[in-house]
């Protein structure tokens, strides 16, 4: 009968305390993190707004950024890097470590308009960052000279058919929300429509007022004067459901183009691979601050109607828009330099 071999002789031996070393190092390493993310933040966060100062992005930034270093006990500091329509920016953190201190300020331009427009795009929206939640919509509308002949969207439509010429349209930009809102109308409907970009939406609106040029897409909160004073008239908005800010303002799909939702948003990510437990943590902070009156006031009151939701709802956003407006850069023929 063969000896009985005792496992702990010593090439097991070794083999065991190896294994016991690697579960121990394995096990610190956890500890470590896990202990880190707890501690976490543990400095100051920098919020990147690939925009310049001023505007609707940069005020939503500035609103969320305050209250959020509140809940988070650590300050978050606006930090504007604009250039290339937010290319710039994005860049930036898509860069960055993934450590939780440096997050984006997203607008849905950026991500699901540029990669179709932009040759080369510096980052890829789904695969360089990690969703933390949306922020909120802001509410487009299609605002007309008071002196324009149509006063709805089936006027419009009849009316630019009519002309040889088409109908302008102004709007802050070439392959901006507010463009592709006017392409897709002319793609849905086969309205003749002239887009004329100028740089940045007050020029636009500045044009409409003088009248030379009929209409303009614009944000609500750039034309609510404008459409108080009676300036301006509201067509509609290119929305699914009325806006909470101008429920009397029908919606193109209340004038017989069914699904035509546009909606322009802001929200925040952070680079790819920030741990998850800093991500759903930044995500319940986002959502607390937004449940809150004032931030939900102030935020109103720069034209965003606040939205809070889950980190996988915007994912699901940006997802589907960069399907949705690729097809339309695609028939439209948009290109940036």
């Amino acid at each position: 009968m063969p000896p009985i071999r005792n496992q702990f002789q010593p090439t097991n031996r070794r083999a065991f305390l190896q294994s016991a070393g690697t579960l121990l190092a394995t096990g610190t390493l956890a500890y470590s993190n896990a202990l880190a993310q707890s501690a976490w933040p543990a400095k100051p966060i920098k919020l990147v707004i690939p925009f310049a100062p001023g505007g609707v992005t940069d005020t939503s930034g500035r609103i969320i950024a305050e209250f959020l270093g509140k809940r988070l006990g650590q300050q978050v500091v606006p930090d504007n890097r604009p250039g290339a329509s937010g290319n710039i920016g994005s860049q930036v953190v898509a860069s960055a470590e993934p450590d939780g201190y440096t997050l984006l300020l997203v607008l849905d331009g950026t991500f699901v308009i540029n990669p179709h427009v932009y040759d080369k795009v510096p980052f890829d929206p789904l695969r360089d960052f990690s969703t933390i939640g949306k922020i909120g919509d802001s509410t487009t509308i299609l605002v007309a000279h008071p002196g324009f002949k149509a006063n709805n969207m089936r006027e419009l439509i009849d009316l630019s058919k009519a002309q040889p010429a088409g109908v302008s349209y102004g709007t802050s930009g070439t392959g901006s929300i507010v463009h592709l809102a006017g392409e897709l109308l002319k793609q849905r409907t086969g309205a003749n429509l002239v887009h004329i970009p100028y740089k940045g939406g007050a020029p636009a609106i500045a044009d409409a007022l003088a009248g030379h040029t009929p209409l303009a897409f614009a944000s609500a909160a750039s034309v609510q004067n404008h459409l108080k004073s009676g300036n301006l008239k509201a067509l509609g908005v290119p929305s699914g459901k009325r806006s909470r800010q101008y429920p009397d303002i029908p919606t193109f799909a209340e004038s017989g183009l069914a699904d035509f939702d546009i909606n322009s948003w802001v929200g925040l990510v952070a680079p790819v691979k920030t741990p998850r437990a800093i991500v759903e943590r930044l995500n319940t902070e986002l959502n607390a601050a937004l449940a809150d009156p004032e931030v939900r006031a102030k935020l109103e009151a720069a034209g965003i109607a606040a939205t809070p939701g889950t980190a996988e709802a915007l994912s699901a956003t940006i997802r589907k828009e960069l399907v949705l407006y690729g097809g339309v850069v695609k028939a439209a023929g948009i290109k940036m330099n």
